[in-house]
């Protein structure tokens, strides 16, 4: 089984800056793509950012710019710097991974118990 447990977020004003991170454990073969995806009230789940384990980054449209995912493969750590942010990034974000827990096994997504991140205006 694979756990996700995040951290940081909180309150902030627009314009502002918060960091996320979390940190994958548990017993598993294997870790494949980490990143986040977030839910606002109302509305479905949507990406964020990914990385890959080859470093690669996807971003969604509307946080391009403003926010920036890195990772340290050591630690099974993601991270999540958000800049400048807006109203609209109100949102309950959530950590996700695919993950193996052996070789025979088929990846499985695992998701994060979610924090809030709220901006004001």
């Amino acid at each position: 089984q694979v756990q996700l447990v995040e951290s940081g977020g909180g309150l902030v004003q627009a314009g502002g800056s918060l960091g996320l991170s979390c940190v994958a454990s548990g017993n598993f073969f294997s870790l494949n793509a980490m990143g986040w995806y977030r839910q606002a009230p109302g509305k479905q789940r949507e990406l964020v950012a990914t990385m890959s384990n080859a470093g690669n980054p996807n971003y969604a449209d509307s946080v391009k710019d403003r926010f920036t995912i890195s990772r340290e493969y050591r630690k099974n750590t993601v991270y999540l710097q958000m800049n400048s942010l807006k109203p609209e990034d109100t949102a309950v974000y959530y950590c996700h991974t695919k993950a193996r827990r052996s070789i025979l096994d088929d990846e499985q997504n695992y998701w994060g118990q979610g924090t809030q991140v709220t901006v004001s205006s």
